[in-house]
């Protein structure tokens, strides 16, 4: 039982310099030191996004009234000309029987006109009649199809007013919010709802100046940046991961002068509808790298805002250098930009007790795990809860 606590203790006591980061005492100088080399590295970047509709239209009614019927839902699905609300249509109705009035007088003087004209012919070939009396009758049978005209005008604005009381949605799509009810008052001014496309959704996010330029400017142009970006990701609002990948489209050609960003927009297919116009997530876009240098974030100090890690430099002595990482990073590695080339090697484990320019004596992490086994085996419980008291 006495062996089963002893080994407790150790584990928890190697545990605990493994998540500080401090060092056994061996007794010596020796720390684990690596050589700097490269690898492949599978990072990502991710973006605050907005969800859209492929095709988000406010619904208005282009004349004013009272509702007089709602005949959808919101959230419901609707099709390209299907009639959403009606407007109070009597003032209407009556103006298009007016106007219909109005036209079958302007017929029956066109007709009357007509036979006027034909017989005034006649009478002109036939010489009862003269020039003067041929004109006007001609002239009056003019005026009468003219008013006709005018009359079937009239009649047909009279209808399209009338067809403005059935307010239709121009696409197909799912309706938004209703906010108002029947026998609300609107005008032209109000929107009575959107009509979303969401067969697909248009997911909007923006990069930064520098980003978008060196996009455009390694592979040739927008177009190629665009097309060269690989198949993007979307985080939900719930943390959760969409299920389809969306392709990167569009990049605006315009910068944000308030935000110094450049907006890009990436579809992504919704057969599920489980994605809203309006919604909010995270673009995630994969990036990856094939000669990264990669180190363990526990080997780096934070001072500032910069990063440091020591470096082996001549006769084994330490040297404080500062580095340069990749903002986007995994939590538990750094990919290191600058302040470290191939071939360099830094201290892996007990940075908190070096100082710059200090000796000391560079082992594998091999050896260094070797000897915290070995010293584990050789402390007795009383050397463990001592060092656990510091």
């Amino acid at each position: 039982m006495k062996k089963i606590m002893l080994a407790a203790a150790c584990a928890a006591l190697l545990a605990s310099c493994g998540k500080s980061n401090e060092r056994p005492s061996f007794g010596d100088n020796e720390y684990p030191v690596v050589e700097v080399g490269t690898q492949s590295a599978a990072m990502q970047q991710t973006y605050p996004a907005t969800i859209k509709g492929v095709q988000d239209v406010q619904i208005s009614p282009k004349v004013g009234g009272f509702i007089t019927r709602i005949n959808v839902k919101e959230g419901q699905t609707v099709g390209a000309g299907q009639v959403l609300f009606e407007i109070d249509n009597v003032t209407y109705q009556a103006q298009v029987r007016q106007a219909q009035a109005a036209v079958n007088t302007a017929r029956t003087q066109v007709s009357t006109a007509e036979l006027t004209y034909n017989n005034s012919k006649k009478l002109f070939e036939n010489r009862v009649i003269g020039d003067y009396e041929m004109q006007t009758a001609q002239n009056t049978y003019e005026q009468a199809k003219a008013g006709l005209a005018q009359a079937e005008a009239a009649l047909a604005n009279a209808t399209e007013a009338l067809s403005f009381c059935f307010v239709k949605s121009p696409t197909a799509g799912v309706v938004g919010t209703l906010p108002y009810k029947v026998g609300a008052l609107v005008s032209a001014q109000n929107v009575l709802t959107t009509v979303s496309d969401n067969s697909s959704m248009e997911v909007y996010f923006s990069v930064n100046e520098k980003a978008a330029l060196e996009m455009s400017k390694t592979e040739g142009g927008q177009n190629g940046a665009l097309a060269a970006l690989p198949a993007v990701k979307l985080q939900l609002a719930d943390g959760s991961v969409y299920a389809q990948e969306g392709k990167v489209t569009k990049m605006s050609g315009v910068i944000d002068q308030a935000t110094g960003t450049v907006q890009l927009i990436a579809v992504f297919p919704n057969p599920n509808k489980l994605l809203k116009s309006g919604g909010s997530g995270n673009i995630i876009i994969p990036r990856d790298q094939a000669e990264a240098i990669v180190i363990p974030q526990a080997c780096v100090m934070e001072v500032q805002n910069k990063k440091f890690v020591y470096t082996l430099g001549q006769d084994n002595k330490v040297v404080y250098t500062e580095i340069t990482v990749d903002p986007q990073n995994d939590g538990n590695n750094y990919i290191v930009t600058s302040g470290l080339k191939v071939g360099d090697k830094y201290v892996t484990n007990g940075i908190t007790k070096l100082s710059d320019q200090m000796e000391i004596v560079p082992i594998t992490p091999e050896r260094y795990q070797q000897k915290i086994s070995e010293q584990a085996k050789a402390m007795t419980a009383g050397d463990i809860v001592g060092a656990m008291k510091k």
